[in-house]
């Protein structure tokens, strides 16, 4: 006997309610923030969502600024440890399979935040205020770009990328175009921005052809 669409609904809340804490304030702020925005989703709201107090979500989360962080790191595509990981062993698989899977990993990072942080923009001194505190915690939006200079200049020691690249600005470009892709084709006409897999291997070998060492003669 097939359980009525309410009858199924129930069934979810009862099952999200023995869920950790820590993750029903984590799916409830990223919930939120996708619908209202970043700064109005208050801590007030995000808790009432996750069926616990305003007190008990500060048990976890210092601040909403880094609520906001780990709904970052742990609710959307981990463009950070994949840069990691990829500076910590450079030479493992192709030049070019690196940067696709970067690039596809980041385009799909900056299409699910860019919803999020957008409405920060809106309010001069909440986003200043915002922005000081990601400072004080380590983080913020330039890192993926150092992390991945990181990585390039890795590989440039290993040979694999040219020794006049300069790293920063290959960095920019290729994460700036994953991040313009977010915002660009927001309203563009259905079909008219390539599927992320083919976007990343375009942008990928376009960036490979001005960085990447000629192979040499066979």
């Amino acid at each position: 006997m097939q359980h009525s669409g309410a009858q199924q609904e129930a069934a979810r809340q009862r099952t999200a309610r023995h869920r950790p804490a820590r993750l029903r304030i984590l799916d409830a702020a990223h919930e939120l923030m996708l619908t209202v925005g970043l700064a109005r989703a208050t801590t007030k709201e995000i808790a009432k969502a996750a069926g616990c107090s305003e007190a008990a979500l500060y048990k976890y989360f210092a601040s909403k600024e880094e609520l906001f962080i780990q709904v970052l790191a742990e609710r959307l595509p981990r463009l950070g440890p994949l840069l990691s990981s990829l500076a910590a062993e450079p030479g493992r698989r192709t030049l070019e399979e690196n940067l696709t899977e970067i690039a596809r990993q980041a385009a799909l990072f900056y299409e699910q935040s860019f919803p999020i942080a957008a409405s920060l923009y809106a309010e001069t001194q909440l986003k200043r205020r915002h922005d000081e505190a990601m400072r004080q915690m380590g983080s913020g939006p330039h890192l993926p770009i150092r992390l991945l200079d990181t990585y390039l200049r890795a590989e440039q020691a290993a040979g694999r990328v040219r020794a006049d690249t300069d790293t920063f600005a290959a960095a920019s470009l290729l994460l700036g175009a994953c991040a313009q892709r977010a915002f660009a084709y927001e309203a563009a006409e259905p079909g008219t921005c390539p599927p992320v897999d083919d976007f990343a291997r375009r942008l990928a070998r376009t960036l490979l052809g001005g960085i990447a060492v000629a192979p040499g003669p066979s």
